[in-house]
This record gives C-alpha cells, structure tokens and sequence, in this order.
C-alpha cells in the first residue's frame, strides 16, 4: 500500500502544475451533491445525503479543483471520495456535503465559495491550491464562515482560515526534541534552499536551543542539486573535525522531498560519512522503498504520522473504490472528521472557533491533529525508525494537553 509521494511532496506538485501520480494513486468516481458532480459511489446510499434539504440539514461546503489539469483532477477525485468515506463513517445524517467545483483557479474559487455560501453553507472545506484558498478567505470572512483549507502554505492561513495540510516545521520540531531527550546535543544541516529548508530551519534551531542543544553547523544547496557537493563536503569536514574535539556533532539533520533522497543518499556514499556514528535525522520525504533499502540509512529518524493510520485509511479506502488513495486524500476524510464533531449543535454554535480550535483536537486518519489560530495544523507525530529495510514507531504519537497560544505547528503533548 506505500505511495512513494509524500503528502507534502505532492503538495508541492499541485502548487507548481507538475504531473507526480503514478496509475495507483487515483481512484474510480463518487459524490454527494452539487452541479456537474458525477454520483459513481461504491459505497452505501446512507453515504450520500438526499438533496431535499430539511430544518435539520447542516451544510458544508467542499470545493475542489475538479474542473484543472488532469493530474489536479484526479486528485481533487479522490479527496472527494475521501470525504464521502468520513461521512458514511461517522453517521453524522445531519450534515450534508455540497461539493463545487473551483477550476483550480483563484476566479473560480470565489465563484464556488459564493455558490456553496448561496446555498446556505455554514463550514468550507477547502479549496486545495493556496492562490484559491487567498481568493476565498475574504468572501468567506465577510459572510462569518470559517475555511478549513488544504493548502499548506501559511501565508494564507489565520483569521478564519485554518489549514489542515502537512508542514515540515512540524516534523523538524518533533525531531529535534526526540533527538534532544535521547542525550543529543550538537547537531549539523544539510538544507535545501526552498520551502522545505526554510521552513524546517527555523522550527530545528528553535527546538534544540529550548533544549540545551546548539546547532553546529548548518549549509544550503540548491534544490536541483546542482550545487550540493561543496556544502556537503563542508558538513562532512564539520563533522569529522568535531570528532577530535571534546564536543562531537552527533547528529545530522536532512530534509529531503522523496525525488531527491537516491542523489543525496549517494553523495553520502560518495563522502563516506559515517552514519553509525552520527545519528541521521530525516523527513518524510525519505519514506520510499529505496531509502528504507539502503543499508546505510539503517537507524535513521523520521517524524510522521503513525503508519497504521495510513494503512487503515488506504485499506478501507481501496476496499470502497478498488484502488489505493493519493496520499493526501486522508486531508478530505479529516476535514469531514472536524465538521461531523459539530454537525448536531444547535445554529450559530456549530463552526465557532472555541470549537473549531479546541484543546483537545481531533483524530482522524493521520492521528492526532488540531486547528490553530495563526491557521497551520498542529500534528502529533510519531518518530519512527528504519530497521531491517521497514520502519518500526520508537516513539508513538501523543495525546494533545492544554493548548498554548502561539505554538502552531509544535508537537507540546501529554503522554496517552
């Protein structure tokens, strides 16, 4: 059932227009209501809401690129489906889904979220391309109705608008406190120069300096690699010049998207670093069959979502459309987990923030997560270790605790 993008990864490739999903990563067609919505669902009719609208009908909104490229489609496809499997699971017959179709396009988004507000929505979930979700925050704002968006850009998150996405500075701050409790104190970076490092740096340094750690050495390199050696070789030098000194680096922290992690596993190679002495701190980008292979990323962290979450999801998932979801369907399915929550309040205190962005978050089919103000997600990750070309969890995901203003995209818990 492994999918060798990774959310984030094909975040990414959404926001740039690139072509990423092989032929298992789409599934067969399904709907709830809305225009030029095609109703293929393989799931039960109690699925599907009737159309005729009741005194007890909560609707919300989902908007969708259906109407883009072909890749975007396919995906905007599957998170659709993905959001019918969360409402036949929670049997919330309240609550009924009005999907739209936002073209991918800014113009269309606030075409889509004027039509879904029309008729009456009370919670929008998506659209999935920032530029959408940009477009659609003041319409939404203007009638009182918060987004729970897709995208994982925070730029157009806050005030409103959440983002129920997939951010690295997240998984670098779940690292970098593991490594940190596990006697860690100097740590080296090998950083791409995109979104990825840039978001990552700031969330690593900040979590090894509240420990008691400090950051050693810290080089970028171009995200094409075209320039990576020099930096790398820099890194090296660092770490092997700390080995003679009283205060060794011991680990290195390299976060990768999953189309580049065979290049940097082989400059590894090519510089001979030791990784049996320098723990290798890794991002999900490095979750693919080739690198939980190699035999010299043996022992490596990550810090992801549990894998049984995944698993479970993509198993019921493939069992109702006959073909395994693209990894960030599961954003659909929890998105439809937040509005079930809420779905048999009474009007006006269904979709407010103190329940939008309760302390106590939500579990949905990546784990623990919950809403914040400043608009990226809060996970609760799990840190897991590749062993015996697999990875097994060493640290599970945790309950959340008191939530704390300002933490956004920390992993502060409580053990469950």
């Amino acid at each position: 059932m492994h999918i060798s993008s990774s959310r984030r990864d094909v975040l990414i490739a959404l926001s740039r227009g690139l072509t990423f999903l092989g032929s298992a990563a789409v599934v067969g067609g399904c709907a709830i209501s809305g225009p030029n919505i095609e109703a293929t669902s393989a799931l039960p009719a109690a699925a599907a809401p009737a159309e005729t609208a009741t005194a007890n009908v909560v609707k919300v909104a989902l908007l969708l690129p259906s109407g883009a490229g072909p890749q975007v489609a396919l995906v905007a496809k599957a998170m659709q489906q993905a959001a019918e499997l969360a409402l036949f699971d929670r049997t919330v017959t309240a609550l009924q889904l009005v999907v739209r179709d936002d073209k991918g396009t800014p113009e269309g988004a606030a075409e889509a979220a004027r039509s879904a507000l029309k008729e009456g929505c009370e919670l929008i979930l998506g659209p999935l391309l920032s530029s959408s979700v940009a477009a659609v925050a003041p319409i939404a704002r203007e009638a009182g109705v918060p987004v729970v968006a897709f995208s994982n850009d925070p730029a157009v998150g806050g005030n409103g608008v959440y983002l129920l996405s997939f951010f690295a500075a997240g998984e670098a701050a779940r690292l970098a406190e593991f490594a940190s409790a596990k006697g860690k104190r100097n740590f080296a970076a090998l950083l791409p120069s995109d979104s990825l490092g840039r978001d990552s740096e700031p969330a690593f340094r900040k979590a090894i300096e509240a420990a008691g750690g400090a950051v050693a050495a810290v080089e970028w390199y171009p995200p094409d690699l075209s320039g990576m050696m020099e930096p790398a070789q820099r890194v090296v030098d660092a770490i092997r010049s700390a080995e003679a000194s009283s205060g060794p680096i011991d680990a290195l922290f390299l976060p990768s998207s999953s189309d580049n992690v065979g290049r940097i596993s082989a400059m590894l190679r090519h510089l001979s670093l030791d990784t049996g002495r320098v723990q290798l701190l890794l991002s999900s980008g490095w979750d693919t069959p080739q690198a939980i292979a190699d035999e010299r990323l043996k022992g490596a962290w990550l810090a992801q979502p549990e894998p049984a979450g995944w698993r479970d999801f993509g198993s019921r998932f493939a069992k109702a459309y006959t073909a395994m979801p693209p990894r960030i369907a599961s954003l659909a399915y929890d998105a439809v987990t937040v509005a079930a929550a809420f779905a048999t309040q009474p009007a006006g205190k269904r979709f407010t923030a103190a329940n939008l962005q309760r302390p106590t978050g939500f579990t949905g089919a990546d784990g623990p997560f919950r809403l914040t103000a400043r608009g990226p997600v809060e996970r609760n990750l799990a840190v897991l270790e590749i062993r015996e070309q697999t990875l097994i969890t060493i640290d599970a995901a945790r309950h959340f605790g008191p939530a704390q203003p300002g933490l956004a995209g920390t992993t502060e818990a409580v053990r469950g």
